[in-house]
């Protein structure tokens, strides 16, 4: 039935990679993910999310476009289900002994009628831990980007003894507040990013086509720095160009960069899953008026929120900062002023959780790290610039150190 992981039993692996987090920091994550689940009344959670995969188990690997699913029971070991062929190999990034690491057979993956999770399902009850977790409700990252309808049909279809309930995404919560493991990472990603965003900069220019700029940053994307080396971002650099500034998602193409072009640069430095996200503006000659007053409220904005940014303060002050400081210029901005940030999976680098803005209820806790977007998308034209910071007892860390302007080439 399926197959277990197998570790190596001869000389140590050299590819077998060393433990991110000391054994004392993947425990203590667990705990603080099942106290949790008791405050939730869960007797079990189901993880999907390559991001809390990661965080608890330390697996990392390009495989979560097929199904994986970790089982956290309230009390006993946890249960990792892979696609069969990453299962057999899962040892070499995973922090689970290989009894612990499940494989689902190759039948089952994108088969029209059948679903992993039908297998995964009854491996689970010959395993006998499907009893246990029917004694409450049992946990479900409803909103995970890996989690299919289908996925869901199964589980509800092949256990009808489990109470089925949203966990409120449980365990990006407990990741909010960074360990100081967690931060020095962060800093190594963030000298990734100042190296690819330089990289940006460098080869924007009059006739050069975007995609040759997209081209350098994922060179610097991956090469990183010295010991600071780049690991696959979680989303592509986004290029906003000319008119296309006022959509803040875009990508690129073969267009050519002319004389007067404004270029929003979004990009992130990523190391160890680790992201440091970035967003400058370059123009290609004298900005336009309109421009310079974004350059100006935009500088204003972001400093009245760093000023008021600190542990221990509500996230809606952030916002009414920002809101205040923008009506000065008869400007505002309706969407959100930033998220928390961290661990990163495609296709986002955000955690899904403190949102800042208005309708926040979340207060500010030290080592929370968030990318503030202070981008103004306008009609025709558009600017941005942002910062990703730490939370510290006092104020911020910023951790790349550009200015805060209009970058004029």
């Amino acid at each position: 039935m399926g197959t277990s992981a197998t570790a190596p039993v001869t000389a140590p692996d050299p590819d077998v990679r060393p433990a991110l987090f000391s054994p004392e920091e993947y425990a203590a994550r667990l705990r603080a993910v099942r106290e949790k689940m008791a405050e939730q009344g869960l007797s079990a959670l189901v993880v999907t999310d390559p991001a809390n995969l990661f965080y608890l188990t330390g697996y990392d690997a390009w495989s979560f476009y097929t199904p994986q699913l970790l089982l956290v029971p309230a009390e006993g070991e946890l249960l990792l289900f892979l696609r069969e062929m990453d299962a057999r190999g899962a040892f070499r990034t995973a922090r689970l002994p290989p009894e612990q690491i499940v494989g689902y057979p190759e039948r089952y993956v994108q088969h029209p009628h059948l679903h992993p999770f039908d297998w995964v399902a009854l491996a689970l009850r010959r395993r006998g831990r499907v009893a246990p977790a029917a004694r409450g409700c049992v946990g479900l990252e409803m909103d995970s980007h890996f989690f299919s309808p289908k996925g869901y049909r199964s589980l509800v279809h092949a256990l009808p003894e489990w109470t089925l309930v949203d966990c409120f995404d449980l365990v990006n919560w407990v990741r909010a507040v960074k360990s100081p493991a967690e931060i020095r990472y962060l800093r190594t990603a963030a000298r990734v990013t100042t190296a690819a965003m330089q990289a940006a900069i460098d080869a924007i220019g009059p006739g050069v086509p975007q995609h040759r700029v997209a081209a350098r940053i994922a060179h610097a994307q991956a090469e990183g720095v010295d010991d600071a080396w780049g690991d696959f971002p979680a989303m592509v650099p986004m290029l906003p160009t000319g008119a296309s500034a006022d959509t803040p998602h875009l990508t690129w193409s073969d267009r050519v960069l002319r004389t007067g072009d404004a270029v929003v640069v979004e990009l992130a430095g990523a190391h160890r899953r680790y992201h440091v996200p970035l967003a400058r503006t370059v123009v290609l000659g004298p900005p336009t008026a309109e421009l310079g007053l974004l350059e100006e409220a935009v500088a204003s904005g972001l400093e009245a929120v760093l000023d008021v940014t600190a542990a221990g303060v509500p996230v809606r002050e952030l916002a009414s900062a920002w809101n205040r400081s923008l009506a000065e210029f008869g400007l505002e901005k309706p969407s959100r002023l930033g998220y928390s940030v961290g661990i990163g999976y495609p296709p986002d680098w955000g955690e899904r959780t403190v949102s800042i803005r208005s309708e926040d209820e979340s207060v500010l806790a030290e080592n929370m790290t968030f990318h503030l977007i202070c981008g103004m998308w306008m009609t025709g034209y558009g600017y941005e610039v942002s910062e990703s910071i730490r939370i510290t007892a006092t104020g911020t860390e910023t951790f790349t150190a550009f200015p805060r302007t209009l970058i004029r080439k």
